[in-house]
């Protein structure tokens, strides 16, 4: 009995160590489903256009299908239909460029490839039966080994890569092929026209169905680049010069730091915007760009972008830096430094909102005028300013070199300046009164400008009080400018 009574344990010790193990096994199944299922819907929320976008394969694949559902023109073209399939799977891209492209490089490629295989072919049988094999074979080599050597030019690389391939392919195929098959015009004929079908499929597609054009992108990625940097640069200055006793920040509070990380985005979009630079240029007109748009000119942009975000990272150190800059040096620089910082990123966020709205507003060249001239201020501080004898100048480097980066910028965003106006010069953007503002009416960016009388019924001293006239861009958005003040006066 005892030993039925230990077996009978050891079974169940068994079924339960079984059944623990496909629990947990069912466990970790589930958690890896809805693990698939929010990144699926994580990255669906990120960006809508991608459920478009495969919705539009599908449908282009549904449509190239009726090649084979169709007897006729199945009939027509028969076991070549295959190449319009492949060609909707190959050529569909994301945005309209990106598809154009391709397009355009398998047609021609196809078109030179086919003619130059017929041409292969007429020329290897002048050679005799035993000649033909080795003159093909002599053609497919040289043409091969010229053409993948020209995918090393880099602009080859960069637009006709695709095509150089389907060359390389096409030309192997039918030059080969051409050596068994009598009708070898008949072929070529086939697969260029199904290789046309299937392209057309895609374009039309690409264009009519939520299209996506790379070019608007491009416009507003580097709008995007520019306009986190600004964001920085206006709340730098009160982050690195708030005191050690209140305990946050004069800008955000220590979880609210966003501001300080959205530069990142422009460190490592060269790859991105060359890319988008590249499929916008084969895009049509759409919108406000028109034919031959400034397309590297963005490129420009974005080179200036990264320079200046390059300088924002190594500010960005000593944000949260633990050495204690003296107090005294300290508020020497600050007031410079402050306005250098501000009025960049101002200036910043005008260039930014001008490319977004593809407007000319000369209010840049105001902040970045005061963004030099604070910059002068500093340097006439820094030259006048005495430093005890007993200063640790370990301690003031940091924010030396705090200063010397904010200058830096400044000239980077000067530059970045006039890079932005060359663009909006060549793609004709319409200029805006600097005291407009494109989103306001032009009555409520006014001040009351020249001498204020004051109007009194009263024998008393009074005072007068003169208004100078404001830059637009650095009026309070509360400010009513609408209902002047009249008959105040002031008593002394």
């Amino acid at each position: 009995m005892e030993i039925n009574g230990s077996e009978n344990h050891e079974k169940t010790g068994l079924f339960s160590q079984r059944w623990s193990g496909i629990k947990a096994l069912s466990k970790r199944l589930e958690d890896r489903v809805v693990g698939i299922g929010s990144k699926t819907m994580k990255l669906g929320k990120d960006d809508p256009r991608r459920i478009v976008h495969s919705f539009k394969v599908g449908l282009a694949l549904s449509l190239v299908c009726i090649f084979y559902y169709f007897k006729p023109v199945y009939d027509s073209y028969g076991d070549s239909a295959i190449w319009a399939v492949l060609t909707v799977v190959v050529v569909f891209e994301f945005s309209v460029g990106a598809t154009l492209g391709k397009c355009i490089n398998r047609g021609f490629a196809t078109l030179l490839a086919g003619a130059l295989g017929i041409g292969a072919h007429e020329l290897a049988t002048l050679a005799g039966e035993k000649g033909e094999p080795i003159i093909l074979s002599v053609l497919v080599f040289l043409l091969a080994t010229a053409a993948t050597f020209s995918r090393f030019f880099p602009r080859i690389k960069a637009r006709y890569d695709y095509g150089v391939v389907v060359f390389i392919l096409t030309f192997s195929l039918v030059s080969v092929s051409g050596y068994r098959v009598d009708e070898i015009l008949e072929v070529a004929h086939q697969r260029l026209s199904t290789v046309a079908i299937g392209g057309m499929i895609c374009v039309v597609v690409s264009i009519m169905v939520c299209p996506v054009w790379a070019g608007e992108d491009l416009h507003k990625l580097v709008a995007f680049n520019i306009e986190k940097i600004a964001d920085f640069l206006e709340g730098f200055g009160g982050e690195y010069f708030a005191r050690e006793g209140d305990g946050e920040s004069t800008v955000a509070s220590k979880s609210d730091k966003s501001f300080l990380k959205g530069y990142k985005s422009a460190l490592n979009s060269r790859a991105l915007e060359e890319s988008l630079a590249n499929f916008a240029q084969w895009e049509p007109f759409h919108g406000h760009f028109m034919f031959h748009h400034p397309w590297n000119q963005y490129l420009k942009i974005g080179a200036l972008t990264r320079q200046c975000a390059y300088q924002v990272e190594a500010l960005n150190i000593y944000v949260n830096s633990d050495i204690q800059v003296p107090e005294e040096f300290k508020k020497k620089i600050q007031e410079a430094c402050t306005n250098m910082s501000l009025e960049t990123g101002m200036a910043l966020r005008e260039l930014a909102s001008g490319i977004r709205t593809m407007t000319q507003d000369h209010a840049t060249n105001i902040h970045v005028s005061n963004s030099k001239s604070a910059a002068e201020n500093l340097k006439t501080n820094l030259m006048t300013t005495a430093l005890p004898a007993y200063t640790d100048l370990t301690r003031i480097i940091p924010a030396a070199t705090v200063s010397s980066l904010l200058v830096e910028i400044v000239s980077c965003t000067e530059v970045l300046a006039e890079s932005v106006h060359e663009l909006a010069r060549l793609a004709k953007f319409k200029s805006v009164d600097p005291t407009v503002s494109p989103d306001r009416p032009k009555q409520t960016q006014l001040l009351h400008r020249g001498t204020v009388n004051p109007f009194c019924d009263s024998s008393g001293p009074h005072t007068l009080i003169s208004v100078c006239e404001l830059p637009s861009a650095v009026l309070p958005e509360n400010v009513n400018i609408q209902n002047p003040v009249r008959g105040q006066h002031m008593q002394v």
